[in-house]
């Protein structure tokens, strides 16, 4: 696979700084082949017009983040929106689904456009609708606005009827849009795209009054669903991540959150979402603990998934797919791919093969999951790390630095995420509680 220098350098250097890379991932993608099939079939289906849902379970380090973020990739490379919302107590609570309707907006991204990419979506909407209305004859402004009005209320239609608001917002864009009236424009667009406190005198321009609530936002969404489709977007993934730290929130906002988690579930395959592909990512002790989905009955039946049989027949289109962690061989695997990327695109890719072979690949992957435990599954991170910053840019820089002479592993404990320092811990108090 030939990969451009640019591409090579952003993974390398997300993986230098211990982090997800935001693209290229299928570079590094080993042990999805019992998840692709799966995944990508839920993908063709909002692609077609329906919806999905999936729910990917894993213990912290097992590559949730990493899977998400590779379907989206997926979903990108199909010319589909993707949006990934972080869950926060304070940030994104699950339970505002305002405040997830506006990250969802501020995250938005295509394959064209990095987020936020809601604005360029709506004027490619606007497009669209002006070429089609073009399509049918030859019009003067006059007439090509009317035109645009009238295609715009045929398409909205559906969704003038429950929620006018949005609808009304988007004639209010494109007049102010027309006229070049930027403030206008801009006002109403963050007022679509759910942020509060827009100019009165934007919202008075565009006809709309007050600011997106958690019963409009869901309305809202099959609104912008509407808009990505016309604009050539045949789908949106929404992601969201890290729902775990629902557990340790108070009870109340809890069961508020897990509520509003069923009541989005339940509209997915309602068909009120046509195109979206509902994706979240939590640990097993949310799924399965008293402080997660069990407390809610309606939920955990919905979520409820069979793990009592081999992972090898794990079923890629059931509700919860597990992301099983690496063992020995795969961390090895994983580290000989980033070492052969590397390679590609050094100045001494021969003297980095030979130094930085499979066998030391692998003794490294065993040293630094030693460190922690003996816990391969929470390893990569910290593996690949150290490969790329500590081993591979030294091979790299230096003729004769020799990583099995003058490499020794060392690792500190403030280099270590929680769910590192937890697996390196040598006794219980050594664990922060």
């Amino acid at each position: 696979m030939s990969v451009s220098p640019v591409r090579r350098d952003a993974v390398l250097g997300a993986l230098r700084r211990g982090t997800v890379p935001g693209s290229g991932l299928d570079l590094l993608a080993v042990g999805l082949e019992r998840l692709a099939p799966g995944l990508e079939e839920s993908l063709a289906t909002c692609r077609s017009g329906g919806a999905s849902f999936t729910a990917i379970r894993g213990e912290y380090g097992a590559g949730k983040t990493f899977v998400s973020r590779w379907l989206g990739e997926r979903a990108k490379a199909a010319n589909m929106a993707v949006a990934e919302v972080q869950i926060s107590e304070t940030e994104t609570p699950l339970h505002r689904l305002e405040t997830v309707y506006r990250r969802l907006c501020e995250r938005l991204t295509t394959a064209t456009a990095p987020p936020s990419a809601f604005r360029p979506v709506l004027d490619a909407w606007l497009f669209t609708l002006e070429e089609d209305a073009l399509a049918a004859g030859d019009l003067d402004d006059e007439a090509l606005g009317a035109a645009v009005d009238e295609l715009m209320g045929s398409r909205l239609a559906a969704l003038a009827t429950s929620t006018p608001a949005f609808a009304t917002g988007l004639r209010g864009y494109r007049a102010a849009v027309a006229s070049d009236d930027a403030g206008v424009a801009d006002g109403l667009a963050a007022w679509l795209a759910g942020e509060p406190h827009v100019a009165a005198a934007a919202r008075r321009a565009g006809g709309v009054k007050g600011e997106v609530d958690h019963f409009m936002a869901l309305s809202f969404l099959q609104g912008l669903l509407i808009v990505l489709r016309d604009a050539g977007h045949p789908g949106l993934v929404l992601i969201l991540d890290e729902v775990e730290t629902l557990q340790r929130v108070r009870s109340d906002a809890r069961a508020k959150a897990l509520n509003a988690l069923r009541q989005l579930i339940d509209e997915v395959d309602a068909g009120r979402f046509p195109g979206l592909y509902l994706v979240i990512t939590g640990t097993p002790a949310f799924f399965d603990g008293r402080q997660g989905v069990q407390t809610l009955q309606p939920l955990a039946d919905r979520l409820h998934t069979d793990f009592g049989t081999d992972a090898r027949f794990d079923n890629p289109r059931a509700p919860q797919v597990r992301l099983l962690g690496f063992d020995l061989d795969g961390l090895t695997e994983l580290g000989v791919r980033v070492r052969d990327l590397y390679a590609d695109g050094s100045a001494a890719p021969d003297r980095i093969r030979s130094l930085v072979d499979d066998a030391y690949v692998r003794d490294l992957a065993s040293a630094v999951a030693g460190r922690l435990g003996g816990r391969v599954g929470v390893a990569p991170r910290l593996f690949l790390r150290k490969l790329v910053a500590d081993v591979l840019d030294r091979v790299d820089q230096f003729a004769d630095f020799d990583p099995r002479q003058h490499y020794a592993l060392t690792v500190n404990r403030s280099e270590l995420t929680a769910a590192e320092a937890e697996a390196s811990a040598v006794s219980v108090d050594d664990i922060e509680l």
